[in-house]
């Protein structure tokens, strides 16, 4: 037991090893991958992040321009961001915070219209008359 005095003695007057955290807030790191960010003026409604997410928290309804996740759900991967084709989808440094409730958060776009084929034009080439 006399062994662990000298430990004991100076750890309690060494200065202490954590933060207070609650008071005292680390600055996040280069590249920290925090809550999901979608600039829904960007997306085009393709689904590539709701196919590669491994968790399924990304819901895409194409035809009402609904995007949906399930931030409780997510694992913060970044496999999403990495699938957009747009690069709509982004992570900021900033994790979310704790909550009573669960709430999964709505995004409404407008999709883009398909894009009509065009019909071939009459006057493109015009008929071959046959002389008599």
């Amino acid at each position: 037991m006399l062994f662990m005095t000298p430990n004991v003695v100076k750890n309690f007057l060494s200065k202490k090893s954590t933060r207070l955290y609650p008071f005292e807030v680390r600055e996040p790191f280069a590249g920290y991958r925090g809550e999901l960010v979608n600039n829904i003026d960007e997306c085009i409604f393709c689904g590539m992040c709701s196919k590669k997410c491994p968790s399924q928290c990304i819901t895409i309804d194409r035809k009402a321009g609904t995007w949906e996740c399930d931030p409780y759900a997510c694992i913060y991967c970044s496999i999403c961001v990495e699938a957009c084709p747009t690069k709509c989808l982004s992570m900021n440094n900033v994790h979310r915070k704790p909550a009573a409730t669960k709430v999964m958060y709505s995004l409404q776009g407008e999709p883009p219209k398909p894009k009509k084929k065009a019909a071939a034009k009459a006057d493109d080439k015009p008929a071959k008359k046959e002389d008599k």
